[in-house]
């Protein structure tokens, strides 16, 4: 039998930046979850020739050719991409996908991991670096940003996040994020930051959001979200049409989502997908009967008609499966070699 090696990893919300303004010497900072769904499942398996398959299949090829320069292989591989999180809707695609790769090339050759390394080579993590830790953890991760001498953000916390809550994403298909020299443009464009709009939200993050998450409190939790989102939003809307949103669509939605009682109101990294934050499944499902009975009202605009998702957080890293199905091996070994990746070394 061929050996090959499969990766399954989910997407992440990006729940914002907290330091935009950088006088103190770093800049950026953010936090962000690890959610069942959607997801990025790849296999890979030596070859005659380089082979790529499935959603994105250049900027796989592209990845595959630097990784097999970059650690001296010379092998070439098939990838067969069997699922993908959707390309810049806020879920993290591009930085999953390109881990994704990585680790289980890496895992197929018996190299050790570099998170560092692979974000560098493969041009991921240059702003936020919960993309790389959750990739890792799963869970929820703070990042503490980029100093003059970081390659990746350094993990500031990781927390395990309620199983038992929910998350409601409200994806429209008629958009695309802003991504690529877009969003370097829409950077650039921007006004400075306020130093006391990044001292808010550093407050509201260390000592309302994460308090409230341990303690199991989720209108704490969902009244930081709400605030931090606020506020970003606003920074960010010259470069969303003037709007919180990209979507007017999504932006509909979501106040429809406050309205009947969902907590922590935002949208994910440049969007177009929102998040909303219910306390059990079955809070989530009746909110999502509430806003679909009114849709037909509620939903016009620019984007077309959203997608509402429950999920709910993962707290365990990507499966990396040699030659067997995945598992999670944080309970035993396992000597077939699934792995549940726990942390960045």
């Amino acid at each position: 039998m061929q050996t090959r090696v499969s990766v399954q990893t989910s997407a992440r919300l990006h729940l914002g930046f907290f330091d935009l303004n950088g006088v103190l010497g770093r800049r950026f900072g953010s936090f962000g979850m690890a959610i069942d769904r959607p997801v990025t499942a790849l296999t890979i398996s030596r070859a005659a020739e380089n082979l790529v398959e499935g959603p994105d299949a250049e900027r796989v090829g592209a990845h595959v050719e630097r990784l097999r320069r970059h650690l001296g292989l010379s092998a070439a591989y098939r990838v067969r991409i069997e699922e993908a999180i959707p390309a810049h809707t806020g879920l993290g695609s591009g930085t999953q996908l390109a881990f994704a790769l990585a680790a289980g090339l890496r895992r197929l050759e018996g190299l050790p991991e570099d998170f560092a390394g692979d974000a560098l080579l493969l041009q991921r993590g240059g702003r936020s670096g919960i993309g790389a830790a959750l990739f890792s953890r799963g869970g929820l991760v703070v990042d503490g940003g980029h100093g003059p001498n970081t390659v990746l953000p350094p993990v500031l916390s990781h927390l395990p996040f309620p199983e038992d809550w929910r998350v409601i994403l409200v994806m429209d298909s008629g958009f695309e994020g802003v991504h690529g020299a877009d969003e370097r443009a829409a950077f650039a464009a921007l006004p400075k930051f306020s130093a006391t709009a990044a001292a808010d939200i550093c407050h509201r993050l260390l000592m309302q959001a994460l308090p409230a998450l341990v303690e199991r409190d989720l209108p704490q939790f969902g009244r930081a979200v709400s605030h931090i989102q606020a506020i970003l939003g606003d920074y960010f809307a010259p470069a969303q049409g003037g709007e919180r949103y990209t979507s007017t669509a999504v932006a509909a939605v979501m106040a429809r989502l406050a309205h009947h009682g969902a907590e922590g109101i935002g949208q994910s990294s440049w969007g177009p997908t929102g998040f909303a934050f219910a306390a059990s499944d079955d809070e989530a499902q009746r909110l999502v009967r509430r806003v679909r009975e009114e849709r037909p009202a509620q939903t016009t605009g620019n984007g077309g008609e959203p997608v509402l998702v429950i999920c709910k957080a993962i707290n365990h890293g990507a499966k990396i499966t040699l030659n067997s199905p995945a598992q999670d091996l944080r309970s035993a070994p396992d000597p077939s070699g699934a792995e549940d990746l726990q942390g960045i070394k």
